[in-house]
């Protein structure tokens, strides 16, 4: 099984809205092998702490103009990782060195990446 086009768009939305709130080391994995409750992960940074939560704004309000709305959402007050649960996605906006620490992006790389749009990539180079 793989990640439903849904998810993919859902990924991608995600991914562009993080992207224009100057988020950083964006990715997106097709975790539908590994899990049975999400089909994709977005994993982006933030600089420090307002940072994140612009990006959780940001993401929230691209994800409602595609009809997705959260159904949960952890750890917005401390402001170092939040997690917006979409159901078919998962969105973790974390700090920079949350980000380092914890490594997400190791514990999933036997999951296949989801390609984003060279718009949402190319601007983390150019930075």
């Amino acid at each position: 099984m793989t990640a439903t086009d849904r998810a993919v768009e859902l990924a991608t939305a995600a991914a562009r809205a993080a992207s224009d709130k100057l988020a950083t080391d964006i990715l997106a994995f097709d975790v539908s092998e590994q899990l049975a409750i999400s089909d994709a992960f977005v994993i982006v940074s933030g600089s420090n702490d307002r940072q994140v939560k612009a990006i959780v704004d940001a993401v929230e309000d691209g994800l409602r103009e595609v009809g997705a709305k959260p159904l949960r959402r952890e750890g917005e007050r401390d402001g170092r990782w939040v997690l917006i649960d979409y159901g078919e996605i998962v969105v973790h906006v974390q700090h920079e060195e949350e980000r380092q620490f914890y490594a997400l992006e190791r514990l999933w790389r036997d999951c296949p990446a989801i390609e984003l749009p060279a718009d949402v990539t190319a601007t983390e180079r150019g930075r």
